[in-house]
């Protein structure tokens, strides 16, 4: 605690404070009233335009069309993590592994509490293969036969659910710029 005798003069403070509000509103001048210097009425802030939050649509054998809100997972650190640690995943909600060219992909499920159907697909977005119901917490190595550029984690079960097999066709809405052409 500061002494009566240490603290700054009246007019230190009132500097400083003053300082302080200038550095606050991005050194606008606070005696403009509403903004304006001519003391009409304040120009609308402006708006950030929401994020369109990712989807992805699955085309199953029935000619259902299925949407899916995705995270997706572009950095190696994000697909390292997964859908690790989550207790629940709603039906239309999943993950999409982003990679930046095709390979043969391996995914386990250490740390994962939730069972898991994963779909396979390559640049052209067919489904290559599907990893059904993969058991949480193990290590084991789940791969399909031919090589993949994305893959889509939803919960386990859905994809027999919804009548998508391999070779279904999946489109990408709201993508980012690195998952390539719809």
């Amino acid at each position: 605690m500061l002494s009566r005798s240490a603290r700054p003069a009246p007019q230190v403070r009132r500097a400083l404070l003053l300082a302080v509000v200038f550095i606050a509103f991005g050194g606008a001048a606070p005696s403009c009233r509403n903004g304006r210097s001519d003391g009409g009425p304040a120009p609308a802030p402006k708006v950030a335009a929401a994020a369109s939050t990712p989807t992805v649509v699955l085309h199953g054998r029935d000619g259902r069309n299925i949407t899916v809100r995705v995270e997706l997972a572009r950095t190696e650190a994000e697909r390292t993590r997964g859908l690790m640690y989550r207790n629940h995943l709603e039906p239309d909600a999943g993950m999409l592994f982003l990679f930046p060219r095709p390979a043969t992909l391996a995914f386990w499920m250490k740390n994962t509490l939730i069972p898991l159907d994963m779909l396979f697909l390559d640049p052209d977005r067919r489904v290559v293969g599907i990893v059904e119901n993969a058991t949480p917490e193990t290590e084991t190595p789940r791969r399909v036969n031919g090589d993949s550029q994305y893959v889509l984690e939803v919960g386990g079960g859905l994809t027999r659910q919804w009548g998508v097999t391999a070779g279904s066709i999946v489109e990408f809405q709201g993508r980012p710029a690195d998952a390539g052409p719809s």
